[in-house]
């Protein structure tokens, strides 16, 4: 049932997963720009992502989650010309940034819609009890590009260059449409439909832990080649493949612990050990150890988002569940925003390694909230408890 979705996904984040090598290393290399040119060129993707989570939320909970797809991926090739435009204008270099800051503006609304599209359609597919998992297989498809798209971004630039990143950042949508047109779409819920600030209301909690713990995501994919590429160490994309096999691995084995055990209590453990390998990371002198925390960083990673998710979307009724999505992830574009800049000033400042310590403490602050998640559910339940106990009695 989620396979076609999952295909979608794949091919959709492979477009994206393609330019997190090459990017950074394009701005730095051929603008002759540092990393905080970088933290604000990534940073524009993830603000516009935020800007159109909860549009794009209301948007699939109305029109369908497929529909919601198609206008994510016609947005992504728009995206790539933005990129080719880049690459006429490298002799002024802030020309070219300009122009890549708005590529990757356009391209954050077209990550928004498709993968709050792809969420949205898969939860109308599926029944209420298996929320985690669709969660986690859905975003399994999207770690899974990153791990296909890096190094294949990565020889792309340093065979073809930049340019060849942004043809084929115009072409996979493309191919993807021609996948989704068969597929049948999930009918949106005919109900009564609560607003983004009631929906807000309810899944802020949760999304701040989402924030928290998505900096580390942020400074691999922001700063993991160029911290590679400082060390010496070379190629840099093993960084982001090790981290999402890690990723994927995790969420092959234990895609059902968050509809199990409780979404707090999985990602309160899985907290410590995203903070562990960020720290790893931040500490390394050699380039096993950094990848040895990458792995872990995924492995950890990879059970908070669904795990947190599954507290937010328990929290709003079905026919908002595209909506409360789209405002969850919204918190991870708000994190990603705020913090590449951020990260970008701190690597300046205090160097490279210093960005992933940032993160690893970040990670560790998101366990106050997934703890004050568990005791609200405890005292949920003895309250539930001590009800029935009075009309028993």
């Amino acid at each position: 049932m989620l396979f076609p979705i999952m295909v979608i996904m794949l091919l959709s984040f492979a477009t994206i997963g393609m330019a997190l090598p090459a990017l950074p290393l394009h701005v730095q290399d051929q603008l002759g720009m540092g990393p905080v040119a970088v933290g604000l060129i990534s940073g524009s993707q993830f603000g516009a992502s935020l800007l159109c989570r909860p549009w794009a939320g209301l948007f699939a909970d109305r029109a369908g989650g497929k529909q919601a797809v198609v206008v994510g991926l016609i947005s992504a090739v728009v995206a790539g010309g933005f990129y080719l435009a880049s690459l006429q204008v490298v002799g002024s270099p802030m020309v070219s940034a300009a122009l890549l800051i708005v590529g990757r503006g356009v391209l954050g609304g077209a990550e928004s819609f498709i993968i709050t599209g792809a969420l949205g359609w898969g939860l109308g597919l599926a029944s209420p009890q298996h929320t985690g998992r669709v969660i986690a297989w859905v975003g399994t498809a999207m770690f899974a590009a990153f791990a296909v798209g890096a190094p294949a971004g990565s020889v792309l630039y340093v065979i073809y260059g930049f340019g060849a990143v942004a043809a084929t950042t115009m072409a996979l949508p493309l191919l993807t449409l021609l996948v989704v047109a068969p597929i049948r779409g999930a009918p949106p819920i005919v109900a009564e439909r609560a607003s983004a600030r009631t929906v807000l209301s309810a899944v802020w909690l949760p999304g701040i832990g989402l924030a928290l713990s998505c900096t580390g995501f942020g400074a691999i994919i922001g700063f993991g080649s160029l911290l590679f590429a400082d060390r010496g160490w070379s190629p840099s994309w093993p960084i982001f493949s090790s981290y999402a096999i890690a990723f994927i691995m995790a969420r092959v084995a234990l895609s059902h612990m968050a509809d199990r055990f409780g979404g707090a209590r999985v990602a309160l453990v899985c907290l410590v050990i995203e903070a562990i390998g960020l720290a790893l990371i931040g500490l390394a002198s050699t380039q096993t150890v950094a990848l040895v925390g990458a792995a872990l960083t995924g492995f950890g990673f990879s059970l908070v988002f669904p795990g947190f998710g599954v507290e937010a979307v328990s929290r709003v009724q079905p026919s908002n569940r595209a909506l409360a999505i789209g405002v969850y992830t919204a918190f991870l574009d708000l994190s990603l925003g705020l913090a590449s800049p951020a990260m970008g000033w701190i690597g300046d400042v205090a160097g490279l390694s210093r960005i992933f310590l940032f993160s690893a403490f970040a990670a560790l602050a998101a366990t106050a909230i997934a703890v004050g998640l568990i005791a609200r559910q405890r005292r949920g339940a003895e309250g539930e408890l001590r009800s029935d106990t009075q009309r028993v009695l």
